[in-house]
């Protein structure tokens, strides 16, 4: 024993000496520990002391267990639970096991779900799918240890024993968020509970996809997509300021896609990674980090610019796509595709003359005026209507006046934030908040926590809540509906670019923009619509803006407002 001692002190003593392995990497995320907060549902047979899991246990295997472990017992309809961890997260699920009579490994079926109804699925059931993460697996489980199954994105577990010789125990079952742990800075408070839970959605969606790199979807989509990006930088600029995980995904795909080439292998995803840098150097106004992407910008311009007509009429190539509710609409993309050419050729002429590089500037101007030249046919769809107005091609109050027609009718979770900010910039914010309020609330109002891949208030008529089983005769919100690349269980309940609502608010409602790049000055105009009142914080990189905005009796605001050191406001 003596021997052993000291040889494991030695072992320690180089360990300390050394520290990790020269090629180990620092990981930027961090792990959090959560218990279920409820049983959803149980077999009706073959499952003892389900509600031990519910109680407080050490997070270690252990000799003794003064609470009885959970048992289940396979057999037909026997020994399954489902277990819900109360909110939506990214990561694993551990399991504790204690001692046993035999030693053989017993086998568990774990099956992660958004929904409580997906837990229930079995692979390609309504679309569910092992793509990108594995939702539905069978593990073997240790006597007296512990055993992780994942990564996925959940709220949800169900949790089956597979092998009636030998029966699943449990000490203990939690959750393990994998999350980047860091402080919210920004805020956002007014008198209508229902628009202040809307805005932290949004930003606990996004958070939960800044993982290695910024992710469109924690469960399937775990990849980095560049017009999904820009309502989720969006949503981190106004909520942590500055993060590493936004210039390092746009860094990953422009050197993974030659300029030759469309990132993602979509056209307007080329046209979002130069409006995302952009918008990325007002935020931050690191001149260095723009000055990186001045030769790809320098191929990358010139080649779009080829791809306006003489007549002014865009006429890109590869894959046509703004979002896909109207992705087999040729003349809705057109439109949509003619605005965000305006856009990126505007914002890519103010980058170039940032750089120094007058010559590509001028192809970017010159391709604007040919581009004005063509007013594109009306689609009658919303998502292009908003992108005209953003880009000045159409009339803002006209446009408006169709993006109301309806309400939330024809909205997407992804360009309803283009639709919102229409709306907010033809001065119509009480428009604005009612789609919020009605749209991505009808998602909270069915047991969401975070914000869906597309969403349509038409699904809910006759549906079930999503965190319950779906009631005899009513309709299964998440496995009945969706379309395209998501359809049923495939639909990915959270998902970064339905977050959009949590940047307008910040910009919009509290009327915060950086004026000058990196916040040397701003410009606060807010815009409360009917709200009585709004306050919160934004994060620049000189420090926290604090606000809170009034209306007052004669309809006037008052506003008191504290700026750090280094910004000055104008008007």
């Amino acid at each position: 024993m003596k021997t052993l001692l000291l040889c494991c002190l030695a072992i320690s003593t180089v360990l300390s000496a050394q520290g990790p392995p020269p090629t180990a990497e620092k990981s930027p995320l961090s792990h959090h520990f959560i218990a279920p907060t409820r049983i959803v549902w149980t077999a009706e047979k073959g499952v003892q002391h389900a509600d031990s899991l519910l109680k407080p246990a050490p997070g270690q295997a252990t000799l003794t267990n003064p609470i009885p472990p959970a048992v289940l017992e396979a057999g037909e309809g026997s020994g399954a639970i489902v277990l819900d961890f109360g909110t939506e997260i990214s990561g694993y699920l551990e399991l504790f096991t204690p001692i046993s009579e035999g030693k053989t490994p017993p086998k568990a079926r774990i099956r992660f779900g958004e929904s409580v109804s997906e837990t229930m699925a079995d692979i390609d059931h309504k679309g569910a799918q092992n793509d990108h993460a594995l939702r539905d697996q069978i593990v073997s489980l240790p006597w007296l240890g512990k055993k992780m199954v994942g990564p996925s994105g959940f709220r949800f577990v169900r949790i089956d024993a597979t092998d009636p010789k030998h029966p699943v125990r449990l000490s203990q079952v939690r959750a393990v968020l994998q999350i980047r742990d860091v402080p919210y800075l920004g805020s956002f408070k007014c008198d209508d509970e229902r628009i202040n839970r809307i805005w932290k959605t949004g930003a606990w969606t996004v958070h939960l996809n800044m993982q290695d790199y910024l992710w469109d979807g924690i469960k399937r989509d775990r990849l980095v997509w560049l017009g999904d990006m820009h309502p989720e930088v969006s949503v981190i600029g106004a909520v942590f300021g500055h993060n590493e995980v936004v210039p390092e995904s746009l860094d990953l795909i422009r050197d993974i896609t030659p300029p030759t080439q469309w990132m993602n292998g979509i056209s307007s995803y080329s046209m979002w990674w130069i409006i995302l840098h952009e918008d990325w150097y007002r935020m931050h106004g690191n001149l260095d980090y723009l000055r990186e992407q001045k030769d790809y910008l320098q191929a990358l311009l010139p080649r779009l610019a080829g791809f306006v007509a003489e007549d002014g009429r865009e006429t890109l190539d590869g894959m046509r796509f703004l979002d896909w509710p109207t992705f087999e609409n040729k003349t809705a993309v057109h439109e949509g595709l003619q605005a965000m050419m305006v856009m990126t050729m505007e914002s890519g002429a103010r980058l170039m003359k940032l750089l120094d590089d007058p010559q590509t500037a001028k192809v970017c101007e010159d391709a604007v005026a040919k581009l004005r030249k063509h007013v594109p046919e009306k689609s009658g769809r919303k998502s292009p209507a908003a992108l005209c107005a953003l880009a000045g091609l159409r009339d803002s109050a006209e446009v408006a006046t169709a993006l109301k027609d309806g309400g939330p009718k024809d909205l997407s979770t992804f360009y309803g934030y283009y639709v919102i900010r229409a709306l907010g910039e033809a001065g119509e914010t009480d428009a604005a908040l009612d789609l919020i309020s009605r749209y991505w609330g009808g998602m909270l109002d069915f047991g969401a926590t975070t914000f869906w891949e597309d969403f349509d208030l038409a699904w809910t008529e006759n549906a079930g809540r999503i965190d319950e089983p779906v009631p005899p005769g009513k309709k299964d919100l998440h496995g009945d509906f969706g379309a395209h690349c998501y359809i049923g269980f495939r639909h990915s309940f959270c998902h970064g670019w339905a977050g959009g609502p949590t940047a307008f608010l910040s910009h919009h409602v509290l009327g915060v923009e950086a004026a000058a790049p990196g916040f040397a000055k701003v410009r606060i105009n807010p815009r409360l619509g009917e709200l009585k009142w709004a306050e919160g914080t934004y994060p620049t990189p000189k420090g926290v803006i604090k606000l809170r905005h009034e209306r007052q009796a004669d309809g006037s605001i008052r506003s008191d407002i504290e700026l750090p050191d280094g910004i000055e406001q104008v008007d």
